[in-house]
């Protein structure tokens, strides 16, 4: 996985609070504008602001999901959660961050091209990409260790070969079933090219097999007749 460096982490960092603080001064401008116009045309805002308790309670209740979304928005940020660059995914939504606003986070999804507008009250769904990749290869019982670890090689190699693929680690046999040893490959690449290089490597895995006659092991039922 490719280290983000000092400066790049500062200037996406940047980036993030300027466009947040943009947001709180355009809202804080809002309300000093109408305060002002409401002045002008004869309101008491002193009176108006002094006898806001009750009327501050109903606008909360109406304003719940706002204010969630306002808070989450600050939370974000001050917990360095993402910064607008990351990718994250969000449901069925997986892409770049555009812009962390006081309510909502836009993304650009990596399938569809679309923005996608999140509420920020619910950040606790977003996962953040760190560009790993886990792909399991399932491989005969019938081969010997030495053959599979072989085979494991040859498919590591040709994925190394794919420019988009930072690193390739073969972590072993991870499960075993009725039919197969599962080895699993730890990959990582660029965040954002992260759906691509995973294909790739599904393909290179099928092509290395294919290419040495080994025949993807399934699940066998054995059926006896008294």
């Amino acid at each position: 996985m490719s280290i983000k460096s000092g400066k790049g982490l500062s200037e996406k960092r940047r980036k993030t609070y300027l466009r947040m603080l943009r947001s709180i001064v355009f809202a804080a401008i809002i309300i000093i504008v109408v305060l002002i116009v409401l002045q002008l045309f004869g309101v008491n805002v002193s009176s108006m602001l002094a006898g806001v308790g009750i009327a501050s309670i109903i606008i909360g209740f109406a304003l719940q999901d706002a204010m969630k979304d306002v808070f989450r928005g600050l939370e974000i940020v001050s917990d360095n959660y993402y910064d607008i660059g990351d990718v994250i995914k969000f449901g069925d939504n997986f892409g770049q961050v555009l812009s962390i606003n006081l309510r909502t986070t836009k993304i650009q999804d990596i399938n569809s091209m679309n923005i996608v507008s999140i509420a920020n009250r619910d950040i606790d769904k977003v996962e953040v990409s760190t560009g790993y990749i886990y792909l399991s290869v399932p491989l005969p019982l019938r081969l010997k260790p030495a053959a599979a670890e072989l085979i494991m090689k040859d498919i590591v190699e040709h994925i190394q070969i794919n420019p988009n693929v930072t690193t390739v680690e073969n972590q072993g046999v991870t499960d075993i079933t009725n039919s197969s040893l599962n080895y699993q490959l730890q990959i990582t690449c660029e965040p954002m090219k992260q759906l691509s290089v995973r294909r790739a490597c599904l393909d290179e895995i099928v092509a290395t097999l294919a290419a040495k006659k080994i025949l993807l092991p399934y699940n066998q039922i054995d059926i006896h007749n008294k």
